[in-house]
This record gives C-alpha cells, structure tokens and sequence, in this order.
C-alpha cells in the first residue's frame, strides 16, 4: 500500500514533536515512533477504521491522544490528510483532500 500525506501534515508533525521534546527530552521521538506504527496500521487494512464523512476515515493514536484523518484513493493509496488532537477544533482539516 502506497501512503501520501497532505503538504500540512509535515508542519502539523512538527508542531506536535516541539510541543512534547518541551515536556520530555524523548517524548517527541516516541511521538513520531508511535505516528510511523499507525500509518502502517493503517496501510495494512485502510478499510477497517471508521468512515467520519464522506470518505474521510479516522484512526486513533493508541499512545497520544491524538487522530490521524485519511482517505482511501485507490485500492493500493492511501493520503493521510491531518493529523490532530482528540479534543481540539473537531472540524479542523476535515474538508482538505
């Protein structure tokens, strides 16, 4: 399975590893670890984690209370389109493509 991600997603990744290597030294590290092991999870069985809207799909970060949006463009890609906290802006990115 081919991934893609959205131009932003690279911003939005390092925005999230700067705010937790200011809470730990390592916890930023182990953020992108966790991030890298769900977009795997998710390549491996796209269809399995719920639709939103459309055909928008989310993923929960087991680790860090964070959501990673998705969609499906074909049988072999994926476009991973935001990444964001659980409990801020719930609408935030969902209308990217």
């Amino acid at each position: 399975m081919r991934v893609e991600y959205h131009p932003a997603i690279e911003i939005e990744l390092r925005e999230i590893v700067k705010y937790y290597n200011a809470c730990s030294k390592e916890l930023g590290s182990a953020f992108l670890d966790e991030f890298e092991k769900q977009v795997l999870r998710i390549a491996a069985m796209p269809t399995r984690w719920m639709i939103v809207e459309g055909d928008i799909r989310r993923s929960l970060m087991r680790r860090f209370p964070y959501i990673i949006y998705f969609r499906v463009l074909e049988s072999d890609t994926i476009r991973v389109t935001v990444i964001k906290h659980q409990r801020r802006r719930p609408e935030y990115g969902r209308s990217r493509s």
